[in-house]
């Protein structure tokens, strides 16, 4: 074989959170309740662009999830598979032009020349002048034809574009045309109006927007892949390492930040806030007296103060760890654990104080008439009563620990150097800033990604927030009904 797979935690945990979404799409399938909510964020044009949003951001993230080890050239006189120490992953693959192609320092988006001067031959004599790129550009031998290959490359990765978009809107009329019984031409027009291709008496999911923005980022991805052939789309950094490439890489170490700390909050968040509204008594004095302590200490500085313990026992235990992605694997999952220990008191305290409320109910008051458990009256009665709030608060969390990551990656905190993140490459924009002239495009990279998987984000919490809060859905229902009036 080729290569050897590589199976990092990280990427183990990642895969099984897809698995537990995936099981929890056909259990919410199955709940009436849950079916009609979820049907109420479909019904959202913002909702249902941003998920294609953050969707474009998973599968980049997943890709980058799938790591192995190349194989070694074959060595004369040895006869054993030897595999090299990087490890890649399957976007390194899919980008190996954008990985292998760097040059020597920085260069500006789309250019054909070096953004620093150097000293050159030419024509028998020293000069000073911007030399020309090793990869960007070089195809070209007239620099006046720059412009017109700009564009006939940026049409073709257009024309790509709406192919794979073409491609996408025939796989889901077949699939909606499947579930509904009719001509895939039928469910895709129905699908276009606003429907689905089906009758059942509940109103359209907002398919149109999510085609329209399935367009364009079909648009934005095939004419940034058809630059990235033959020039440099963001330009290049410091050594010379392409800017959408670390963009790209980027985007896996936002979303298992935003991710895998939920593994660690949700089970802290919900079993202390059950306990504590439901037994109240020293149970509700001892776990108010945690979380607020934890809530008193200035949260950089204890993030700080675990991150480095960990970090002291990482460099003392070399032998645990085969290869340098290993090491900061362990690291990333420490920021992980670290996170999430410090996130769950907000979403404790909330669960507390409806658990408070739904404990007086009749119906708890009547199982614990019967002699039903103080647990299975929190599983069967509180819990489901619950989890409406925590799956907004996770939601809504995911783009505040995106943000965190940056933040601390950023005063040196975060993840370890060695690992490509928005907090990495805005640190080391820092200093380019202070250069004359500016180079901007590093920043502005990891700003626009950023920007956009955290405002998809919001945007998507606000909308599961709308569906799932009954307060939000009493509102609406009282706004549509002085509307008819």
């Amino acid at each position: 074989m080729d290569f050897k797979p590589v199976f990092l935690w990280s990427d183990i945990l990642l895969w099984a959170l897809v698995a537990g979404c995936v099981v929890l799409a056909l259990y919410c399938r199955r709940q009436d309740y849950l079916r009609r909510a979820w049907r109420r964020v479909g019904e959202s044009g913002i909702a249902m662009s941003s998920a294609m949003v953050l969707a474009a951001f998973m599968a980049v993230g997943m890709l980058d999830s799938l790591h192995y080890q190349p194989r070694l050239p074959a060595q004369a006189g040895n006869p054993d598979v030897q595999y090299a120490p990087e490890v890649l992953s399957a976007l390194d693959a899919l980008l190996s032009g954008l990985r292998l192609n760097s040059e020597k320092t920085y260069s500006a988006p789309l250019a054909l020349s070096s953004f620093a001067k150097e000293m050159m031959e030419r024509d028998g004599t020293q000069v000073r002048d911007y030399p020309r790129l090793q990869f960007g550009g070089a195809h070209l031998s007239d620099p006046s034809r720059h412009a017109a290959d700009l564009s006939l490359r940026a049409s073709v990765g257009a024309a790509g574009g709406v192919a794979a978009w073409a491609v996408l809107v025939c796989v889901l009329s077949c699939a909606l045309a499947w579930r509904g019984r009719c001509s895939p031409v039928r469910a895709a027009r129905a699908m276009w109006r606003g429907g689905d291709g089906h009758a059942g008496g509940e109103r359209p999911v907002a398919w149109r927007a999510a085609l329209v923005t399935a367009l364009l980022l079909c648009l934005l991805a095939g004419i940034a892949g058809g630059l990235a052939s033959g020039y440099h789309v963001f330009g290049t950094d410091k050594v010379g390492q392409d800017v959408l490439y670390l963009s790209l890489k980027s985007v896996r170490t936002a979303l298992l930040i935003g991710t895998l700390t939920t593994l660690v909050t949700l089970p802290l968040a919900v079993a202390l806030g059950l306990m504590a509204g439901f037994r109240g008594g020293w149970w509700d004095d001892a776990i108010q007296y945690i979380y607020t302590v934890l809530n008193s200490i200035p949260g950089v500085l204890l993030i700080a103060a675990m991150v480095l313990m960990m970090q002291v026992i990482i460099d003392t235990h070399p032998e645990w760890f085969e290869t340098a992605a290993e090491r900061a694997d362990a690291r990333l999952l420490a920021l992980c654990f670290i996170l999430g220990l410090t996130s769950w008191t907000g979403l404790c305290r909330l669960l507390r104080a409806e658990t408070l409320k739904l404990r007086e109910l009749d119906y708890v008051q009547a199982a614990r008439a019967f002699g039903v458990s103080d647990a299975r009256i929190m599983a069967r009665h509180i819990l489901p009563n619950l989890m409406h709030i925590v799956l907004i608060a996770l939601v809504m969390d995911f783009s505040g620990l995106v943000l965190s990551e940056a933040v601390l990656s950023y005063i040196g905190i975060g993840v370890d150097t060695t690992m490509n993140s928005f907090g990495t490459m805005i640190n080391s924009a820092r200093l380019e800033l202070s250069r004359e002239p500016v180079v901007w495009w590093s920043l502005a990279a990891a700003f626009v990604l950023m920007l956009t998987l955290v405002l998809a984000a919001n945007l998507f919490a606000d909308a599961v927030r709308d569906a799932f809060d009954p307060r939000f859905q009493w509102r609406a229902r009282r706004i549509s009904k002085r509307a008819a009036a």
